[in-house]
Formats: C-alpha cells, structure tokens, sequence
C-alpha cells in the first residue's frame, strides 16, 4: 500500500488557494479523460491495453500486475483518474496555446514523469507532461518545447521518450547521492546528455546530498538552466512540478522553502511568450505541498514575487554539480562556447557516502516516529513563515504622473496616473535634502514627477512606476537618497547608457550598477562598471544571467531603480527583458527613471512592469570571447562577497 501518494495532496492544495482567495481569480478549465489516441502519442498499445485491463480486477490480480512495476500499485480507478489526469493536461495547453488564458496550472494526480513508454514506474501511469509535448507539437506545429521538471526525483520516462529528440529541451534537477537515491539510474547523471540528434537537449543537474535549499535552486537557474533557455528559445513552456523539492518532504529531505517556487515562476514566465502550463507531479508534506501549489499560482497571476529568504550562497557540491552540468554541455550550446568549464572528478560528497554505508539502520518504527515529528516541526515553522514573508499587495501595480508631453494616454491601461508634487513642496524638500544635487531650476521641476511615484512606491501603494526626467543620473541621486531617508537598506540602482554617475554618499546602502558603452572615471563605492559594447543579445545574457541576477539575488534589496540614460547600450527588449527579471526582487518594488523621450522605449517598460510578457528577441547571436571574459574576471573578483555568482567548484578562497 502507499502511504505518500493520497487524494489529500490535491484537496489540501485546493483548500489552501481557496484560503488565499485564489481560485475566484482563475480562470477554471473543465476537465476531461484523455483519448486513447492521445495516449499512444507517447505509450505503447501493449502498456495502454494493461492499463485498461486492472478496472476489472480483482484485488489479487492487482497486486500481480503492480508487481511487474517498480513502485506502481494498481486500484480498479487508476485507468479513469490517469485519464482524467492526461485530458486535463491537454486542456490547459489548449486553453494557453489558444490564448484564452497566458499560463495556468493542472492540479492532477497520478503524476506522470516516471512513467515509460512501456511501463508504469513510481506512482506514475501516464506520463502527462510528456503527452502534452507530442500533443503540442502535433496540434499547433511547435518546433521547441522546453520541460523543466523540478520534482526531487529524476523523471527518467520523460528523459527516455525524448533523449533522441532536439525539439525538446528536457532539464531536470533531482536529488541523486552519486546513484544512491531512487531510482538508482546512471542515467541520471550529469554527463547523460541526450543521444544522436538529441544530444545537448537533457540536462540532468544530479543533486549528490540532501538539504539543497533556496540559494541552490537560484543558482541552477542562473548558471545552467536559464541561459540555455534562452538560447533554446522555446515556443511553450511545460513544468514537471514537484513540490518533494521543498522543505520538509519525507521523499526529497530538501530545504527549500514555498517562495522558491514563486522564484522559478517567475523566471519561467519570462520565456515563450509567457505561455507556461505548469503540471503537478509529486510532493508529499502536505503543508509544503500547499503552500508551494499557492506560491505558483500567485506568481501566474501576477502578484509581486516575496522576498526570498535564507543565505543567499549555494553550498559547495551544489556548485560543483552546476560546474559539471555546464562542462557536459559545453559542446552543445553557443553560450558556453567561451566560458571557463572543466569537469570535477573528486567531489566534497563522496566520503559522506562511505560514513553512510557504515551507519547502523533504524528500526522501520523509530524512523516512523522520527518522520510524525518532524512533519508536525516543519508544518509550525511553515506556519510562522509564510506569515513573515506574505505582504498586502499594494492596490495599484504600476504608476505614472500626468506630464505636460502627454505621453502618459499612450501606456498601457492598468498605468495609474499620479498627481505630481507641488513646486513649493519640492523647493522646501529640495533645500532641505538635496540642495548639493539639485543646481538648475529645470532639474527641480523635473522632480515633481519623479518624487510623487517614488512616495507611493515608498509607502508601498503602488508596487512600481515609471518616471520620465530630462537629467536622469541628478533624478535617480535625489530618489536614492530619499529612500535611504525614508527607512531603506538596501536599495539596488542599475544605470543603462551614458551618466555621470553622481557619487553616492549613503555607504553601503546602496548598489550601483553601470552598464554602458565607454568607460569614463566615476568613483563610486560599491559600484560595478559593465561595459556592453554593440550588445546584440549576445553579451546581454551573458551579463545578466551571468552577473547582475547573481550579484542582486546575493544583494536582496529592499527597493530597485533602473534609470536609462541616453547612448544607451541596450536595446529595447533587452530593457524590458532586464525589468521583468528584477520584479522578482525586492516585493517586485522597481522604479524606473528614463531620460530618452523615445515612446516606444516607454510604452515597453510600461508593459514589462504592469506585467506583461516579455517581447521576443530574435535568433540567439552568442557572446563574443571579449565579454565572456571580462564577466568572468568580474566574477571571480567578487565571488567571495557575491555568493550566488560562484559556478565553478574551484573557488578562489
């Protein structure tokens, strides 16, 4: 019998999005059984008729069959609620291909990444995600769908239907303990990297010891799964969605807590267009389940992300595995053509194998006992901490004043207008603060608007807005001192183009970023100088991935700014791209500054912090060797301080 795999793990979930009133905000989907048709896509006739066969069985019988599996247990329902579990599958990626809705999630049960095309394997009958691939592919002509399965166990049956196949691009991170951990599968190491024509398109990240928390899940994501993400350019996104990577799962015995889900959503989102269907698969605390199923769904409607918790730093042989995942794949995908990567053969893990093969065995009770304790332990912790972390989300998403160039009737709808603030208020402010800052009478008035957004977004009344100013550096000076005034800490400011960055006087409360054409000599404490010359895409990802998400996710600020400035090396979807990224900073909270008039510019920064998805980029152009390098050196130069930047098991002590 299984005790894990209950119909409890869906009403739970179910329960939990109805206390966060987030079923009324969805739209709901019928379900419905998957055709036999659909089935065969991926199964063979042989495993469709067995199935079909245990409704009529008796309990005897099925135990016989269930014995043919490895952990599968058959029940005269199973067939039905597979079926139900494949068509809803398929009528979420209809409902999301034909754009009724942008994303969504199927809550189903049995899973389905185990499961072959010959047999059914770990509690998984049909493989559902992989159906709805075949499914995709054939019904709406797709050329590259990508599968993220971020369950604790590797789905093998989604690894073997497509290992030979370059239309997906299937990545999985699985709890491994070098082959110990079920199920037990070389195959399930880094260095399966797919077969013929499918080779480079299986991304096995194996996790060699338990207790990978939020820091390693991050780290994956920016160091390997991402940037091949984006090179890969997928038309559809499909998640295996395994919540057995969280805290206090008895499967996986992870440290991840529910908003890492919220984390990797988000990042998600950011691909295909914003068409994602994510899929349940395991998970078995049911509180962790819950909140991390909650956790999702709110990120797909697009609330702002929570502040992540726990020390932003990876542990030693998650990085190692990153190192390896990266040097396997170095052959195969153009981003990785100039980066640094070599295999490592000796990792920290392997003596904690030995210890573990000499420990004398618990008794089956005591373990029982030790597990009912620990449930209950991690259920009161998650209690209190999904407490602290969950915010009010503040009424308005995004913000703007009326201007007198009347440019704000041209952004998007949900764009809040504000008043700006009045001239002898911002004289009084202006003389009082930042007379140092302020020398012409045309700045002043131009921060009227500036300042009105920023208190709303200080005040947290609106999540984020967007400002335009004729002297945008002497802008963005006034608004970071202003937030530091106001109580922030940690306040994260990424200058695009040509500025005269003021110095910044609130030591290390505040983190610049530059990033632009030519270096000219600005002294900035706790300042980063990124110069991305005719960046076409290529550099870009680099930079980003590379660099500035690791740097601001080690960094976790309380507010973000972005201001653009003219001769600006970025264009504008790299713009909106790194906009979108950063909302999963800092409650969301970002403000961005622009001094170029350029409508267009303004209107796709508008969209990409009112939510919506990210504009295409066009083909992957790859980085040039120059830029490659200089992240690299910027990255090993501050490593020590920025943990999250660390990709290579080689650290520099």
């Amino acid at each position: 019998v299984c005790d894990i795999e209950v119909p409890e793990r869906l009403s739970f979930s179910y329960e939990q999005l109805k206390r966060y009133d987030l079923v009324e905000r969805c739209v709901r989907v019928p379900a419905r059984e998957g055709s036999e048709e659909e089935i065969l896509l991926v199964h063979s006739s042989e495993h469709l008729e067995v199935a079909k066969s245990t409704q009529t069985m008796n309990e005897e019988e099925l135990k016989r069959v269930s014995g043919n599996y490895d952990a599968f247990f058959f029940h005269p329902n199973t067939y039905r609620c597979a079926r139900l579990a494949v068509g809803a599958t398929l009528q979420l990626v209809d409902a999301v291909m034909s754009g009724k809705v942008c994303n969504g999630m199927a809550l189903v049960r049995p899973p389905g990444h185990h499961s072959q095309r010959n047999e059914a394997n770990g509690f998984c009958l049909f493989n559902n995600v992989a159906i709805a691939a075949e499914y995709a592919k054939l019904k709406y002509g797709l050329q590259r769908i990508l599968i993220v399965d971020w369950d604790v166990h590797h789905g093998q049956g989604t690894q073997y239907i497509f290992e030979e196949d370059p239309s997906v691009l299937y990545f999985s991170w699985h709890r491994y303990e070098h082959q110990e951990f079920w199920p037990s599968l070389k195959e399930s190491d880094y260095d399966a990297v797919g077969l013929g024509k499918g080779k480079g398109f299986n991304i096995n990240l194996p996790w060699n010891k338990v207790g990978m928390g939020n820091s390693d899940y991050l780290a994956a994501f920016f160091h390997v799964l991402l940037p091949m993400a984006f090179e890969f350019d997928p038309e559809l996104v499909l998640v295996s969605s395994g919540y057995d990577s969280g805290i206090g799962d008895p499967e996986g015995q992870m440290s991840a807590t529910p908003e890492v889900f919220a984390h990797l959503t988000h990042f998600l989102m950011q691909l295909a267009n914003g068409k994602l269907c994510v899929i349940l698969e395991g998970g078995y605390h049911l509180k962790s389940l819950s909140e991390s199923v909650c956790m999702t769904v709110k990120t797909l409607l697009g609330d702002p992300v929570p502040e992540i918790t726990g020390e932003m730093a990876p542990c030693l042989s998650a990085v190692e595995s990153i190192q390896n995942v990266r040097a396997a794949h170095k052959p195969y995908w153009k981003w990785l053509m100039y980066e640094d990567t070599s295999f490592l053969q000796n990792l920290s893990t392997k003596s904690h194998l030995l210890k573990k093969a000499n420990t004398n065995p618990s008794t089956e009770q005591e373990s029982e006992m030790t597990n009912n304790d620990e449930t209950v332990k991690v259920e009161r912790f998650l209690e209190l901490h999904m407490k602290n972390i969950l915010f009010p989300v503040p009424p308005i998403k995004t913000a703007t004043t009326t201007d007198s160039k009347g440019s704000a009737h041209l952004l998007p709808v949900p764009v809040h207008l504000v008043k700006e603030m009045d001239k002898t208020e911002i004289k009084a402010l202006v003389s009082g603060f930042y007379a140092d800052l302020v020398k012409e009478d045309k700045t002043l008035l131009s921060l009227g608007s500036m300042l009105a957004i920023l208190d709303k977004i200080l005040k947290k009344e609106v999540c984020n807005g967007i400002a335009e100013s004729p002297t945008a550096a002497v802008s963005v000076a006034v608004a970071l001192r202003h937030s530091v005034r106001f109580g922030f800490q940690r306040v994260l400011c990424i200058f695009v183009g040509d500025m005269q960055i003021i110095p910044n006087t609130e030591d290390g409360k505040i983190l610049m970023i530059h990033i632009c054409e030519k270096e000219r000599f600005t002294f900035v404490l706790n300042s980063f100088l990124l110069l991305l010359k005719d960046a076409e895409g290529n550099d870009f990802f680099s930079a980003v991935l590379g660099f500035i998400l690791p740097v601001a996710y080690s960094y976790q600020p309380n507010l973000t700014v972005i201001a653009v400035g003219p001769n600006r090396s970025l264009g504008i979807s790299e713009i909106s791209l790194l906009l979108a990224l950063l909302q999963g900073l800092a409650e969301s909270r970002i403000f961005a500054v622009i001094e170029d008039t350029d409508i267009n510019l303004m209107q796709s920064v508008a969209k990409a912090l009112v939510g919506a998805s990210t504009p295409h980029f066009g083909v992957y152009v790859p980085p040039t060797q120059e830029k490659v390098n200089t992240i690299k050196i910027l990255r090993d130069q501050f490593q020590q301080e920025w943990k999250m930047l660390q990709c290579s098991g080689k650290l520099s002590i």
